[in-house]
């Protein structure tokens, strides 16, 4: 069925792009024009398919997963130009965002016009509507929530006439309400659609209240938002209860806590690629650590009982060495004499290594602890199984890497062999389980019930602290096997007594939990943390142990607000800079 739906898809891609470059278009070349489009019932399901294909552009949903290497639960290997300061206006990065989701924009405002107009039953006509409502809303709040205020076009235009000014960041986020409202108010939309069900994928009330939802959270509007995540549980999600690591299969990937996705398959373009970037040598295909997990990150999570996790609990005076000298304590067991040679004059203490137990040692440190952690992520001697050509084979991430892929002692091979970082779990196949690098059959999750479970705590606690915003964030806490919150007991690590201690809390659930699904960096922006959570001084790309192999450098406040590109701000005289952005 999914398969199905994404052929249709395909054909409409065909009948929506061509070869233009503006991104208002609205006559491309090879394209039926768009009198004929909604004429019929099967153009104009192939007309709104097209608007559900902008999905599938990197930033708009298909790899939203890769903002969270920007925030400070993730990094790339690579300084990208955010983190070492030196983005300009012209940046890809801040062009495609926009053109991507004004692509999608004007696909969605071509459905909304003209499908009443089309030969089909009127519920689902109606439904049809409401479903392009909620796209156009979702590409706007990806818009508002980096650029605070966009030109807002509700109709198509011209090339000629794509030349208003900005709006304010609060008419846009009236703009998605009001849109979204439309959506909850549509008898004929669904609240979720089942597992199989053919629609499965399609928009659903769940969503269209869940979107609603953070957009009051934007606003600070933290009652109306309360409301809207309460209703979102209403619609038939749940959250999944068996092993965690499992959600993320392709077994559970239509499990009801899966609100709203980017539905992939195992075809070449119509996949995930999550496996390609985030995966290693020894994952099937023979993949790239391009996107790593931050060892801040991996150091934040919490022990099973709900106290937080201390390096000189499991190796004495580990926080007062230098980062070279605590390398030591990662190093693998019967390191032969040359080996300790090149990690002597590396700086690391060799005094402290163990022949015989070294990687014991370590090993403990991971055990114990939230176990989202390593469901989520390869820890140093943890196993993983990964696939030379097409035989599976069971690998050990260990440190100095030996190899070999085929043959004892299986090291996991990356592409930094000369450096030891963590690596995805999250979203990388195991095994056979893909048939190809480039195109998994795993859904993106775009929202799913556990980041609103949270939200709705939030919004609770924004408005002051109570004891259910506990019981919510707990929901999502014992369904992976770490210890409850209370509000009984100062002396136990798990006590929360006020509004500000919650806070943290919950801010750090939504690391944990929602790290690399492309949420964390949105959610530092919008809470003021990005700058002290990512840039920190001594912060950058670093090594398990905290080594820094390049820096990250703050460009400036006003980056909270990212620039509009400057080849919009050149073909529309009418757009206004975001303040601090010279070029």
């Amino acid at each position: 069925m999914k398969k199905l739906k994404l052929i249709i898809i395909i054909f409409a891609v065909i009948f929506l792009t061509g070869c233009s470059e503006s991104l208002l278009d609205t006559t491309p070349y090879n394209a039926i024009g768009s009198t004929s489009m909604w004429t019929t019932e099967s153009l104009a399901d192939l007309g709104v398919n097209g608007v559900y294909q902008t999905l599938r552009q990197d930033y708009v949903g298909l790899n939203r997963w890769y903002f969270d290497q920007e925030s400070s639960t993730g990094m790339s290997r690579g300084a990208t130009s955010l983190t070492n300061g030196n983005i300009i206006t012209t940046d890809g990065l801040f062009v495609n965002y926009w053109k991507q989701n004004y692509e999608g924009i004007h696909r969605a405002n071509a459905a909304i016009l003209n499908l009443p107009n089309s030969t089909m039953a009127a519920e689902k006509k109606a439904r049809l509507i409401a479903e392009c409502k909620f796209l156009r809303a979702w590409f706007y709040f990806n818009l508002n929530q980096v650029f605070k205020g966009v030109p807002l076009y509700q109709v198509p235009v011209t090339l000629d006439e794509a030349n208003k000014g900005r709006e304010t960041e609060a008419k846009i986020w009236e703009t998605i309400v009001t849109d979204l409202t439309d959506c909850i108010n549509e008898v004929n939309l669904p609240n979720i659609y089942a597992k199989g069900n053919a629609n499965y994928g399609r928009v659903t009330k769940a969503a269209a209240y869940a979107l609603r939802g953070k957009a009051y959270m934007y606003t600070k509007d933290f009652v109306k938002a309360e409301a809207d995540f309460r209703s979102v549980g209403t619609m038939g999600t749940s959250l999944y209860q068996g092993d965690y690591k499992l959600l993320f299969k392709l077994a559970n990937e239509q499990h009801p806590e899966m609100i709203f996705s980017v539905q992939n398959i195992a075809t070449p373009g119509l996949g995930s690629v999550t496996q390609f970037y985030c995966g290693s040598r020894i994952s099937f295909g023979s993949c790239w650590n391009n996107y790593l997990p931050n060892p801040d990150l991996v150091d934040s999570y919490e022990k099973k009982d709900g106290s937080p996790f201390n390096w000189n609990d499991y190796l004495p005076g580990y926080n007062s060495m230098t980062p070279a000298q605590r390398s030591v304590y990662f190093l693998r067991d019967g390191l032969t004499a040359a080996e300790i040679t090149t990690f002597t004059k590396y700086g690391a203490d060799m005094t402290k290594y163990l022949p015989v137990g070294n990687e014991e040692r370590v090993r403990k440190a991971y055990e114990d602890r939230d176990p989202r952690l390593t469901a989520m992520i390869i820890t140093p001697y943890s196993s993983y199984l990964g696939a030379n050509g097409t035989t599976p084979y069971t690998y050990t991430l260990r440190w100095p890497y030996r190899g070999f892929d085929t043959a004892a002692p299986f090291d996991i091979k990356t592409d930094t062999n000369t450096m030891f970082y963590y690596l995805w779990r999250k979203f990388v196949y195991e095994g056979t389980e893909t048939p190809a690098r480039d195109y998994g059959p795993i859904d993106q999750p775009l929202i799913r019930y556990a980041d609103v479970v949270l939200m709705l705590a939030e919004a609770i606690n924004e408005q002051g602290f109570k004891e259910e915003a506990v019981t919510f964030v707990n929901s999502v806490r014992t369904r992976s096997g770490v210890v409850a919150l209370q509000t009984s007991n100062s002396a136990l690590p798990t006590y929360v007594g006020n509004q500000t201690a919650l806070r943290d809390r919950i801010r750090n659930e939504r690391r944990w939990e929602l790290c690399n699904e492309g949420v964390n960096l949105f959610d530092e922006m919008r809470w003021g943390t990005w700058k002290d959570k990512k840039f920190y001084s001594g912060n950058g790309i670093k090594q398990i142990w905290g080594t820094l192999t390049s820096p990250y450098s703050w460009r400036g406040d006003y980056i909270y607000n990212w620039a509009i590109p400057q080849t919009e701000v050149e073909m529309n005289k009418n757009l206004v800079q975001n303040p601090g952005w010279i070029n």
